[in-house]
């Protein structure tokens, strides 16, 4: 097991003045732990274990409790994701219709494992559980672009796609 690092002062200190703001303008803010993990993660793109003593800090409970929450729950990420945070939904439909072809040849094509990042920063790829979106499975979404009826050609369409948009800037 690493080191923690838990100095919050190395944390972006405009960021983290705005999720005070929203902690500080809740009714009850140590029972609304979900609601202000997920602004933190909404400004931070992720939810070090700094961040993590940050929000366990301003709503007096334990950073276990904290901790507990954001590693339960596959939509918090713990690590800084690529520039392209790709997900696939594992959920029954997704999983039935070929959703684990999918992710396999998304994590071999890019030659990564799962919630790691590329080498170069621009993807990172996980499996999540049901989105909700049955109707399309097999579902895969980069940021907050959803697709449907993911295939794995589709899924080689779409790292070409992210790659060439960076190729252009």
């Amino acid at each position: 097991m690493g080191n923690i690092h838990l100095n919050v002062d190395t944390l972006d200190q405009e960021k983290l003045a705005l999720l005070q703001t929203y902690i500080d303008e809740l009714e009850r803010p140590e029972e609304s732990l979900i609601h202000v993990l997920h602004r933190a993660q909404k400004l931070f793109g992720h939810i070090p274990h700094n961040l993590q003593f940050f929000v366990a800090k301003q709503l007096h409970i334990g950073a276990a409790r904290v901790n507990g929450v954001v590693s339960f729950y596959s939509f918090f990420n713990e690590d800084k994701p690529g520039k392209y945070d790709i997900s696939v939904c594992m959920g029954t439909a997704c999983y039935v219709r070929g959703a684990e072809k999918v992710l396999h040849t998304l994590l071999d094509t890019l030659e990564i494992e799962k919630g790691k990042v590329t080498d170069d920063g621009l993807f990172s790829v996980r499996d999540v559980r049901c989105i909700g979106a049955c109707g399309l499975a097999p579902v895969v979404t980069v940021g907050e672009k959803v697709y449907g009826h993911t295939t794995e050609d589709i899924a080689l369409d779409i790292i070409d796609y992210y790659r060439g948009e960076h190729n252009e800037n």
